[in-house]
């Protein structure tokens, strides 16, 4: 994260977010898949850290193990292995082998982001749900970041499910909608997004026009 300035001197705490080149590694359509999407794949991965399936989705592959089985062999992008892969629902007018670039959103004012938040672990109710604890008097002893009584009476018996308690806390998919887009850098294919954007530095994000009115 940054800031930039606007013309009227305004400071704009922005998201700097790399968009691209991506490679359209796949086409669905309804008559062969039952829906419509656009499969991209951004950064390049080394081949001697790709697996053998993982470079095959990208390029033919020559040799005794690529045996024909009978169907036609959907077309290939010819590009390097890729480390992030994500597919987009809708229609398209993109073929496979083609390349995605940041000037996709020249014309789009909102976007929304999805990406993996911060892990943070076994996390307790107050830093996970924001309880208040209980008291810092004599009578509470040793139990001041506690949740306190969760229990129903006789009946019953029991928790309800949705029992808000310590456990795992972050590293959950998470999207945050309808964020302005700032600029666009074309030449560099950066975008800068106003406010933040789930996951740390240097995490992959998914960025789609939002459909928030």
């Amino acid at each position: 994260m940054t800031q930039i300035y606007l013309e009227d001197g305004t400071a704009v705490p922005v998201t700097v977010v790399q968009a691209g080149p991506c490679h359209v590694l796949q086409v669905r359509s309804v008559d062969r898949d039952g829906y419509q999407a656009v499969q991209l794949g951004f950064e390049d991965k080394p081949r001697r850290l790709a697996a053998r399936s993982e470079r095959g989705h990208v390029a033919k592959l020559e040799g005794k193990r690529s045996k024909s089985r009978g169907a036609d062999a959907l077309p290939k992008a010819d590009c390097e292995p890729q480390k992030f892969i994500r597919e987009f629902r809708g229609e398209t007018d993109l073929e496979v082998g083609a390349t995605v670039t940041v000037e996709q959103f020249a014309e789009v004012k909102k976007v929304d982001v999805t990406g993996t938040s911060k892990g943070r672990g076994f996390a307790g109710v107050m830093k996970r749900h924001n309880f208040s604890g209980q008291r810092a008097s004599h009578g509470v002893k040793k139990v001041h970041r506690h949740a306190g009584g969760t229990g129903c009476s006789a009946s019953p018996s029991r928790l309800f499910k949705g029992r808000r308690m310590g456990g795992q806390y972050g590293n959950a998919k998470q999207t945050t909608r309808n964020l302005e887009v700032v600029r666009i850098d074309a030449e560099n294919n950066l975008l800068l997004i106003r406010g933040a954007v789930p996951g740390p530095n240097g995490g992959f994000v998914s960025v789609r026009q939002t459909n928030k009115v």
